[in-house]
């Protein structure tokens, strides 16, 4: 029998990341318990752009019709030179299509991202524990003792806290990476400041994210909202400048720099002072401890990619400590800094670029594209998906799996992102011959389970589909019989064009118990 006082995992820190695994883990019937040295959750509007895997993402864990009514699609750049606002096309809007649904990175303050997933976690049954501060960590071969202290009045003294596994997403300065002795390798530049204001505001148009350059990058800027009258301020500061701290300062500081008398603040809600913190953790982990989001990686804010990268990295990990637990092979938690790591690196360099441009307000360092919405990142050539492994026309091992619109028996329609929702792995059989090596394909009782789908070729177990607008067929680069295994996080684990049982099979046996 298990020991009652060992829980399955400690995930330390509530924000978009901690608070992603934790739904993850919960839902595939984890014991976990997460959390937080502050006293209530956060408050601000730091990170406000979901990217559209993002938004992929939350949709799988239940989370995203909230942050959808919370938010909206961002406005154009208004940049103002003299009395003149020039609009500049920051994103280029973009329409749904049957393979990416949401396809324009999504405007919202970070407090509604935060809330939406913390109400999704209450959904099913978790709360967190605000208050609660991680001050030792030790471990042995099979569980981590946690020392968990309180910071505010009314929560409980010291605890120890033990479970198998313990996912730090405590932040840039991250406890659980102190205690685990991990490096955290980059630079923090004390001379590149912004204050950052949440401020209700009035005298200022709510249709435009508002720039006003200044000489050596020193521009301010105003981005509205959504569904309230706050603007976030970013203010860029002189090297040895004190940033301002009181309400009428900040606005004297405002109408000083944008040269416009009418804008007022009404209420200051939070305030923030920014440096660029640009770096990276030497590891992912150590023994049965792991680090998501900012514990791992820190990014300048352009380019909306720390909350993002951060959140995806719990959507990779969750599933792989739920299957270890289950009994798959623990080399399995070996992919997990394998594959986010380079992730990690690749949007440091970007963020980075786009940060310095902005200072410069270079246009090209502005816009936003493909690269931003990392609907094109990839595991390929990763642990779980070798490069010498097969393809189709469009897709290798290791991509996202895109979405389709199909039939099913009945006539109704239904996406494929809705058959793909759930902690299960997904197996799609596409012609006939792939579907019957399908119902051959045996899986284990225990861990994640597989859902098994056939298009264009009938099913005697699982769900039978058609293809009649050719959605799945072109987005999948589909020309044969093709059997393809979904991981639970939406990437592709196998494609198999032939020898389908017993490379499906081979593939599956490094993810399942």
């Amino acid at each position: 029998m298990k020991n009652p006082h060992v829980i399955d995992v400690l995930v330390v820190g509530a924000g978009p990341s901690g608070t992603a695994v934790a739904i993850d883990l919960v839902r595939r019937g984890l014991d976990v318990r997460v959390v937080d040295r502050s006293p209530h959750a956060f408050d601000g509007s730091r990170a406000k752009g979901i990217q559209p895997r993002s938004l992929e993402v939350l949709e799988d864990l239940g989370a995203l019709d909230e942050v959808l009514a919370g938010g909206s699609t961002y406005p154009r750049l208004g940049i103002h030179a003299g009395p003149l606002a020039v609009p500049w096309k920051m994103f280029t809007h973009r329409e749904a299509t049957p393979d990416v649904p949401y396809p324009n990175t999504w405007l919202i303050p970070q407090f509604r991202t935060d809330r939406a997933l913390h109400a999704r976690l209450s959904e099913l049954g978790r709360e967190i524990e605000f208050g609660r501060e991680l001050t030792g960590l030790t471990q042995d071969e099979d569980t981590v003792a946690a020392t968990v202290a309180g910071t505010v009045a009314g929560a409980d003294g010291t605890e120890e806290i033990v479970a198998r596994y313990v996912v730090g997403a405590d932040g840039g300065s991250s406890a659980v990476r102190k205690q685990l002795g991990i490096g955290f390798v980059g630079t923090t530049d004390e001379s590149d400041r912004m204050l950052i204001v949440d401020a209700s505001v009035t005298g200022l148009a709510r249709d435009r994210w508002h720039m006003w350059p200044g000489r050596g990058g020193r521009f301010i800027g105003a981005c509205p909202l959504p569904h309230s009258d706050m603007f976030q301020w970013m203010i860029r500061l002189k090297p040895d400048e004190e940033p301002p701290a009181k309400p009428d300062d900040i606005l004297q500081q405002i109408h000083s720099r944008t040269r416009d008398r009418r804008i007022q603040l009404h209420d200051i809600h939070w305030t923030s002072v920014f440096r660029p913190n640009i770096r990276l953790a030497k590891g992912y982990g150590r023994g049965r401890v792991f680090l998501v989001g900012d514990a791992a990686h820190v990014h300048t804010p352009a380019g909306a990619q720390g909350l993002n990268t951060g959140v995806q990295d719990g959507y990779n990990l969750g599933w792989k400590l739920g299957q270890v637990l289950a009994g798959a092979d623990p080399a399995l938690l070996d992919s997990y800094e394998a594959e986010r790591q380079p992730i990690a690196a690749g949007v440091l360099g970007l963020s980075t670029e786009k940060w310095g441009g902005i200072a410069k307000l270079d246009p090209s360092s502005m816009k936003r594209g493909k690269d931003e919405q990392q609907l094109a990142l990839t595991y390929y050539g990763g642990p779980l998906a070798p490069a010498d492994g097969m393809r189709t026309s469009t897709l290798r091992g290791g991509d996202r799996a895109p979405d389709a619109r199909l039939l099913r028996a009945d006539g109704t329609g239904t996406r494929l992102f809705d058959l793909y929702r759930g902690p299960h792995f997904t197996a799609l059989a596409f012609g006939a011959g792939a579907a019957r090596d399908l119902q051959a394909l045996a899986w284990p009782t225990d861990g994640a389970q597989l859902k098994r789908l056939t298009v264009g070729a009938t099913a005697a177990d699982g769900l039978a589909l058609t293809d009649p607008e050719n959605t799945l067929k072109g987005a999948y680069g589909l020309d044969g019989d093709t059997l393809l295994l979904i991981r639970p996080d939406g990437y592709i684990g196998h494609i198999a064009t032939r020898d389908f049982l017993t490379t499906t099979q081979s593939a599956a046996r490094a993810m399942t118990p």
